[in-house]
């Protein structure tokens, strides 16, 4: 399943009146399940994806939500310089495939909708994650192998 999809999943949920939503890819045994919390504070939708249909466990403990990232408790850099890319899931950052190889893109990368431009791991799967834009990185927010939660500002970009 591909993390273009869960992320428009995501923002229908947010976006709609809806509370619940599962979808299933039975090819790749893979089920998200999208459930918003029951009360009216809480809006952002819980995610559980699982391995093996219903076989499989869930990734989260039913009724916690996934963290979602927020700028006013983090040292947050000064966006304005630029278009903000975040992290579509929580998980570990990588800017290259391996330890040994360069990085996806520098400061200065022209990238453009396919461009992989970093890797999140969640849940020992790699994720690459892709540009889904034209643009210019201008600059990188996170240290390789750090920590991220979903909507981090990871990359600002300039658009082109």
């Amino acid at each position: 399943m591909e993390i273009q999809l869960i992320r428009k999943l995501v923002r229908l949920m947010t976006g709609g009146d809806l509370s619940e939503l599962e979808v299933e890819d039975k090819e790749s045994g893979l089920r998200v399940h999208l459930k918003r919390g029951g009360d009216s504070a809480s809006t952002a939708p819980l995610v559980n994806v699982m391995q093996g249909g219903a076989t499989g466990a869930p990734a989260a403990p039913a009724g916690v939500p996934a963290p979602a990232y927020s700028a006013a408790a983090a040292d947050s850099p000064d966006l304005s310089a630029g278009i903000p890319f975040t992290s579509p899931l929580v998980g570990t950052f990588y800017r290259s495939p391996s330890p040994d190889t360069d990085s996806f893109v520098e400061v200065g990368s022209k990238v453009s909708p396919d461009t992989v431009i970093c890797i999140v791991e969640a849940m020992k799967v790699m994720n690459e994650i892709k540009a889904e834009t034209r643009g210019e990185i201008i600059e990188v927010l996170v240290e390789n192998g750090e920590p991220v939660e979903f909507g981090q500002p990871l990359f600002l970009l300039k658009s082109i």
